[in-house]
């Protein structure tokens, strides 16, 4: 049938649903907006799939419920489908022990191809990888529905629409109204886990009446604090070239309790937006045309009241680095999700990336 996005499915009022569904992606919160959707009505029997077979569930999903009429199904739910097809089946379940694809994945692929009409079987999966046979097949013949929060425009997330997920969906869930600028100012400050950015909604719902509007200015006033104004700190000292005073108000942040995964996208959202301000300013050159730093600034994203701060950052960042600015920050953060996740070694990787942004580096460590 598709692959559908969260941000859209989520939004869609009708419940009639395919027989197959496959729920994937790494934002758990988003999974489990998406699970309690499919799961509302009727019956449901849910299942782990570290610790289920094959053989537990194909009576449950060849056999009617006793519980809905009319056009009710069933539904079984396979949580954590991830460990489930890739398990290997039980002695007793295998006539041929010798056979390579003694599996769970091979009999869902027999079943995604064949369903049960009698039941609708649902798979949660933090990954599963689209060159899969399984992957393909519910892609072609069901439903796949994408469930990851970072802009991605091959699973379906701009900016746009993630903006557009937080000012409506979000919103709705605590009866407020967010505007753009406040959706910006909560990623910026919290970054994209959703959760995160769903609870901190909640919380400022209690300073609006219901259907209130949530501005920025209440984002920036109530939920900045002390961290805000530590991440804002950071990015003038880079700015200015003291890595020794950036490091310090890093340590101060992370013994607060915040990962460096969570602070780089802090960190990062207003240097991107200088990133791609030098990007337009390099690209006018190269093509032999002059652009104002102001002009450059505003297609970046930049407010007029934020260009004077914005031009004497750029210009701290020098030249040299606001043009590897993009590609540094990409660099860690790919980083800091791969080579460097583990402990110390991300806090090196966010610690030697303001070192390198900075005019002069320190040798002290801060910590």
């Amino acid at each position: 049938m598709a692959t559908d996005h969260a941000f859209e499915f989520l939004e869609q009022s009708s419940n009639h649903f395919p027989d197959v569904i496959a729920v994937v992606g790494n934002d758990a919160s988003l999974r489990s907006w998406v699970m309690e959707k499919l799961t509302v009505d009727g019956d449901v029997m849910q299942v782990s799939g570290e610790s289920s077979q094959w053989s537990d569930l194909k009576d449950e999903l060849t056999t009617a419920s006793l519980f809905d009429f009319g056009e009710g199904k069933k539904t079984v739910v396979i949580r954590d489908a991830d460990s489930f097809v890739s398990a290997k089946r039980s002695p007793d379940e295998s006539s041929d022990e010798s056979s390579p694809k003694s599996n769970n994945r091979v009999e869902l692929e027999s079943y995604v191809a064949r369903p049960a009409a009698a039941t609708r079987l649902v798979l949660e999966f933090e990954s599963l990888a689209s060159n899969t046979r399984l992957y393909k097949a519910i892609d072609k013949h069901h439903l796949l529905v994408q469930c990851h929060a970072g802009v991605d425009k091959k699973r379906g997330v701009t900016y746009a629409s993630r903006q557009k997920f937080i000012t409506t969906f979000l919103a709705g869930r605590h009866r407020v109204q967010v505007s753009k600028d406040a959706a910006n100012a909560l990623i910026e400050l919290l970054g994209e886990e959703l959760g995160m950015l769903d609870s901190e909604i909640a919380k400022l719902a209690l300073y609006r009446e219901p259907n209130g509007l949530i501005d920025e200015s209440l984002v920036r006033e109530v939920v900045t604090g002390w961290q805000g104004k530590t991440v804002w700190e950071i990015n003038e000292a880079i700015a200015s070239g003291n890595a020794a005073e950036a490091l310090k108000h890093l340590d101060k942040l992370m013994s607060g309790g915040q990962p460096p995964i969570a602070l780089l996208p802090q960190i990062a959202w207003s240097l991107r937006r200088l990133g791609v301000a030098s990007a337009v300013i390099h690209h006018s050159e190269r093509m032999g045309r002059k652009i104002r730093e102001e002009d450059a600034l505003d297609r970046a994203g930049f407010r007029t009241h934020e260009t004077p701060r914005a031009k004497s950052h750029l210009r701290g960042l020098r030249r040299d680095r606001a043009k590897q600015l993009l590609a540094w920050l990409l660099d860690a953060d790919l980083r800091l999700k791969g080579t460097h996740s583990r402990p110390w070694l991300d806090r090196f990787m966010i610690e030697h990336l303001i070192v390198k942004l900075s005019n002069r580096s320190t040798g002290s460590r801060s910590g």
